[in-house]
């Protein structure tokens, strides 16, 4: 009996386990980001919202890769779309923390757009890019943010790849 012929065991084969993380890796890293902003009270600075906006895509690439089953290849398009989304935001990651780190120049001119009048301005926290609001080991939420993104990326890339072929 060939191994194809054989009952599955339950468990989910690499495409599902790609649609799965596309959908858990950016779900998890933007409520993580929203848990530190409303719940923890660090505000976040403009290149923190930029790293938000991709895994927003994300979600919604991996939510429509659920709409067809997992081997089908519009379901695996959405989980490689969705893995791109999430690999954006770990290259926004990177930078931001090169910028906390003073290997790259952040901004040099102010940076709110969400202000809509002079009051709005002097109520809004002022929250520098190159500033170090948090970190853990040493390591800042932007940098956790372009590890887990790249790396949870990089893992649905290679499931969707390999998972294909098998």
């Amino acid at each position: 009996m060939t191994e194809a012929a054989l009952p599955r065991s339950g468990g989910l084969d690499k495409a599902e386990a790609a649609r799965l993380l596309a959908l858990v890796i950016p779900a998890a890293l933007l409520g993580g980001a929203l848990a530190f902003q409303y719940i923890g009270g660090l505000h976040p600075c403009e290149m923190c919202y930029w790293q938000r906006w991709p895994h927003g895509a994300a979600i919604l690439f991996a939510l429509l890769a659920f709409t067809s089953p997992a081997a089908n290849s519009r379901s695996r398009n959405f989980t490689l779309l969705a893995a791109l989304a999430i690999a954006i935001s770990g290259i926004i990651g990177v930078y931001h923390a090169g910028v906390e780190s003073g290997v790259f120049e952040g901004f040099t001119t102010c940076t709110n757009t969400a202000a809509t009048s002079l009051q709005d301005i002097l109520n809004t926290p002022l929250v520098r890019c190159d500033q170090v609001q948090w970190s853990l080991f040493g390591i800042s939420m932007a940098g956790w943010n372009a590890i887990l993104s790249l790396g949870g990326a990089a893992v649905i890339l290679i499931l969707s790849v390999t998972g294909r072929r098998g």
